[in-house]
């Protein structure tokens, strides 16, 4: 069978493994595979998770009892076909007085947490990241504390933008509306009990993303 072809037997055998992880959290063995989709042999089984691993569709540890993994290939598939963009949260961002970067060495999430977005709600995909809001300073732009912000990564902007900025002297981040002021920068909060930060040196202030949407923390 060339590369790159799945015979009916195999995709039924994706379909029903992904199934059961979902509603199992663990893989189904040999046998069940085989009796779902109507094979008694478990060498015929073996050769076509085989076949499934060469394709990039699953990983296999045959030394395990169900030792079998979805693949980012497969389970990529399925979010394409079911219409959801898996965004990574990759950390916080401060909505108040800048704060500075939390070490390297110590992200505040796991490098494989994400939140799942329907594709409706987002601009076009590519160069997303979410990050949840610490602070109250976007409050009239309806982002409050514990939302999620998702965002593309982006270094031009325009004025009245909220952006996520770093500000490379202070190595410092914030949240804020950002405005082009003649030869300064200033950050706007939407908050009327703040005060504006006015970056004199342009150099000194990054935009690592603009936000595309809110995900509001439901009480």
């Amino acid at each position: 069978m060339a590369k790159g072809k799945l015979t009916e037997r195999q995709r039924r055998m994706l379909t029903f493994i992904q199934s059961f992880f979902e509603e199992n959290g663990y893989p189904p063995s040999l046998r069940e595979i085989g009796k779902a989709v109507g094979i008694s042999s478990t060498s015929v089984v073996n050769y076509n998770l085989n076949r499934l691993v060469e394709e990039g569709y699953l990983d296999r540890d045959q030394n395990v009892s169900r030792g079998i993994r979805l693949t980012e290939k497969l389970t990529g598939m399925a979010r394409k076909a079911s219409g959801i963009v898996r965004v990574p949260l990759v950390g916080r961002i401060f909505a108040s007085e800048p704060v500075p970067l939390p070490a390297l060495d110590s992200p505040v999430f796991g490098a494989d947490e994400a939140i799942q977005i329907s594709r409706d709600l987002l601009p076009g995909e590519g160069n997303l990241f979410a990050l949840e809001v610490k602070g109250d300073s976007m409050i009239d732009a309806m982002v409050n504390e514990g939302d999620i912000v998702v965002m593309r990564q982006a270094k031009e902007w325009r004025n009245g933008d909220m952006v996520a900025v770093w500000l490379k002297d202070k190595e410092e981040t914030t949240l804020k509306h950002i405005y082009r002021e003649g030869e300064r920068v200033r950050l706007q909060p939407a908050n009327p009990t703040m005060d504006p930060i006015i970056v004199e040196n342009p150099e000194n202030l990054e935009v690592q993303g603009k936000v595309v949407l809110v995900v509001r923390q439901l009480e």
